[in-house]
């Protein structure tokens, strides 16, 4: 369960917007699409490894 803690007098719209960058830390989202259908080991493993080589030469690039 999210608890948003709201100040007195603090506006609606910004307890909204904490509660919805609270709910999106926490992952549901991207699980439930994630579930909605089977995803093989080795596939997964795969993407894996495809993104840790593009995260690398982002940060060769850097230097």
């Amino acid at each position: 369960m999210l608890i948003v803690p709201i100040k007195e007098g603090e506006n609606i719209e910004r307890a909204l917007k904490k509660y919805k960058k609270k709910f999106e830390r926490t992952g549901v989202i991207k699980e439930l699409r994630a579930r909605q259908q089977f995803t093989k080991k080795s596939v997964l493993r795969r993407q894996e490894i495809i993104k840790a080589e593009y995260v690398q030469k982002l940060r060769e690039q850097e230097d």
